[in-house]
């Protein structure tokens, strides 16, 4: 793999490096803690903050880590990843088509986890979502209805409890996918973009502008 030069340029900024790996942790603890409540929890929170600071600095940080930099239409992608197999795929400084493409769908499978994630607990009377789901009904309402009430918030919480998990186990196999579309480009490319994402850094080179009449990377 590529050895750090003086040709090397700094690509990744420190809050998109610091931001990947914690939410790459915070996930990964949340996700084996399920029994351990409060670590969960909190997991959970911390995943949550980092995912909406990274979509803020997607419109307003560095050049990298902005959408309009990365985020393409799915041909492209395709065509990247297509590439990417046959060994033919092109070198981007910032996140390749299909790396963006994944950048986008591992933001929104977490997002969803980590709604869904409130919505359950908060249903059971925890976290910030809590006073949307406390109610107090009428006398009468206690009186004759609160046992098929209190059923029917059971069920309630089972179905958002069940697409928690769910939405977490195709959240994991995107991280799957994820480290795999890496070591095959770090393979390709000789380039530790692993190491990139905590150095900063990349070798120098020149990433193929967009096209705007194709959607695609045009050849230099």
């Amino acid at each position: 793999m590529h050895a750090r030069t003086s040709s090397d340029i700094q690509v990744w900024d420190a809050f998109v490096r610091i931001a990947h790996w914690t939410i790459a942790l915070g996930f990964f603890v949340a996700y084996l803690t399920e029994d351990a409540r409060q670590v969960h929890i909190w997991a959970g929170y911390v995943v949550g903050v980092l995912i909406v600071a990274r979509v803020v600095w997607g419109f307003i940080g560095t050049r990298h880590a902005r959408f309009a930099d990365f985020v393409t239409g799915p041909v492209t992608a395709s065509h990247y990843l297509w590439d990417l197999t046959r060994g033919r795929a092109k070198r981007y400084i910032g996140h390749s088509p299909a790396g963006g493409a994944m950048v986008i769908a591992l933001l929104a499978s977490l997002a969803a986890t980590v709604s869904t994630g409130l919505i359950g607990y908060g249903q059971e009377g925890g976290g910030p979502l809590a006073p949307l789901y406390v109610e107090t009904p009428p006398v009468d309402a206690r009186t004759f209805t609160g046992q098929q009430n209190e059923g029917g918030d059971r069920r309630d919480e089972n179905i958002v409890s069940d697409l928690h998990g769910a939405i977490a186990n195709v959240t994991l196999g995107l991280v799957v996918f994820h480290i795999l579309g890496v070591i095959l480009a770090s393979f390709m490319h000789q380039e530790n973009l692993a190491r990139a994402m905590v150095t900063g850094r990349k070798r120098e080179g020149r990433q193929p502008p967009m096209s705007t009449s194709h959607g695609s990377p045009s050849n230099e």
